[in-house]
């Protein structure tokens, strides 16, 4: 009984961040990149990005140690990482590789493309963002794999 309450709080926690870390960027993609596009105002990437980060990067944060806790509870522990060795191994080794490329994507640009950023790079900017997106509703798909036994 502990052992399914736990990982019950665990997917709900899970969930919860998975809702501000998706939902955040399918807003910023489709409500505001359009409209910093159609002004060529770089400006109204900065505001959203200044107002989502305090709640996006702990939704982040609580996404992996989750996601971490969760591949624990299907026997998918670190040793077995990236073997692929079944269905639900599979589903948590793309997610570890997407979620590489997003902390790589999050990182370049946080530190690179975010403080420079000008009329000249939001196509740049846009790429990130759409891309980062992406692999955002990609995670949340093969996460709901797990609930089918995987891929």
């Amino acid at each position: 009984f502990y052992q399914n309450m736990k990982h019950q709080i665990t997917l709900i926690i899970h969930l919860l961040a998975a809702t501000i870390w998706v939902g955040g960027h399918l807003i910023l993609c489709f409500r505001y990149l359009p409209k910093a596009l159609k002004k060529k105002d770089p400006q109204v990437i900065r505001e959203f990005e200044k107002q989502y980060e305090p709640l996006g990067i702990p939704a982040l944060i609580l996404l992996i140690i989750t996601g971490i806790l969760m591949a624990y509870d299907y026997n998918a522990t670190i040793s077995t990482w990236f073997s692929f060795s079944n269905n639900i191994e599979k589903v948590v080794s793309i997610k570890l590789l997407l979620l590489f490329s997003t902390l790589i994507l999050a990182i370049h640009a946080r530190f690179f493309l975010i403080p420079k950023l000008n009329p000249s790079n939001l196509l740049s900017m846009s790429l990130h963002i759409v891309i980062l997106s992406s692999i955002s509703v990609a995670m949340l798909v093969f996460g709901s794999l797990v609930r089918i036994g995987g891929v």
